[in-house]
């Protein structure tokens, strides 16, 4: 559908049907009539491109429409280090305008690390805005930051369109906690995405190696990185002796081997006849898109390769049935029914 993208990493359709694509490097592409425009937009906050770092997820307001918000996800650079940052803002003529930011992390939470940033945004039907920052790319001991309710990194956050705080989170009142926190122990999400007609919000995550993850996210529930894990050191040595405790979540799937997972989407429309409902999981490593079944006790009973190979997969959409997957490497391609 279209090629000659650098190093892209997200993608969003505007009602006009233009896309939006993030390239990871800082720059905001427009695709218009399956062409590449070739003037970046103009006004994109500068971005610490070190390592994992860079110009990450891009979504729009659920009622974008009536209020034109676009939402971006990128990392933040500061003399204290970088960390997840959010920017809303409108599209005019080839340029971000009214741009606000409405997620900073305490300047104490930035760190010198190049990896482990996350990011993917989903919003629910109320209009709250849920995202996830990877644990920053700290060692896999117990003092790991994911483990830390007094630092954002290693999360699921959940904030109103705004910016603000919403009073019902989990952690709103415990101590020395950041109130934007929904769940903890997350290692490094790349995927999250509400399940249509469910309210139930899906997400993956990186493991170290072995021990991807496919998590249902619950409110204040701890997913147990790095104190339990189905993945050992990239050195081979092991780093748990366990992989289940109580009180901290059991994945839906663990991909061991690695698949080096990334976005997600649930397919919608009637299109794709039986597969209606699915979810697909993009992987960047094994450069495929599998097809997952998820019964109604939310509980994975299938799961089936449709697309492997051609390069690794960054971004996944299910846009008027059909199917988009974005490839780090520069191209879009649409997929329908025979």
């Amino acid at each position: 559908m279209v090629e000659g993208l650098k190093d892209a990493w997200a993608m969003a359709r505007l009602p006009d049907g233009r896309i939006l694509v993030t390239e990871k490097a800082g720059q905001l592409r427009v695709i218009e009539n399956n062409q590449l425009l070739p003037q970046p937009v103009a006004n994109v906050p500068e971005v610490d491109k070190r390592g994992q770092g860079g110009l990450l997820d891009v979504e729009l307001h659920p009622d974008y429409a009536s209020n034109g918000w676009i939402y971006l996800a990128f990392s933040q650079k500061t003399e204290k280090g970088s960390n997840t940052n959010l920017i809303r803002a409108r599209l005019k003529d080839n340029a971000l305008v009214d741009l606000v930011t409405i997620f900073a992390p305490p300047m104490e939470d930035y760190t010198q690390g190049g990896n482990h940033y996350g990011c993917r945004i989903d919003f629910d039907q109320d209009n709250y805005l849920y995202f996830g920052i990877g644990d920053r790319g700290g060692k896999a001991t117990p003092e790991n930051l994911a483990q830390r309710l007094d630092h954002v990194a290693g999360k699921i956050h959940r904030i109103h369109d705004d910016g603000r705080i919403p009073v019902d989170n989990p952690f709103v009142k415990t101590e020395g906690a950041r109130p934007s926190i929904w769940t903890y122990g997350n290692r490094n999400p790349q995927g999250l995405r509400f399940q249509p007609g469910t309210g139930l919000l899906w997400e993956t995550e990186h493991g170290p190696r072995g021990g991807d993850e496919l998590n249902l996210i619950k409110k204040g529930a701890n997913y147990g990185w790095p104190i339990i894990t189905y993945g050992i050191n990239y050195s081979g040595t092991p780093i748990t002796d366990i992989t289940e405790k109580e009180g901290m979540e059991q994945p839906a799937i663990n991909w061991t081997p690695s698949i080096a997972v990334s976005a997600i989407d649930f397919v919608t429309g009637d299109l794709f006849g039986k597969w209606k409902g699915n979810l697909l999981v993009s992987s960047l490593a094994h450069q495929k898109v599998i097809r997952v079944v998820i019964d109604g006790s939310h509980k994975v009973t299938h799961q089936e390769i449709i697309l492997q190979g051609g390069g690794r997969i960054r971004d996944i959409h299910c846009w008027d049935g059909l199917i988009y997957v974005l490839y780090a490497e520069g191209k879009i391609i649409k997929l329908s029914p025979e």
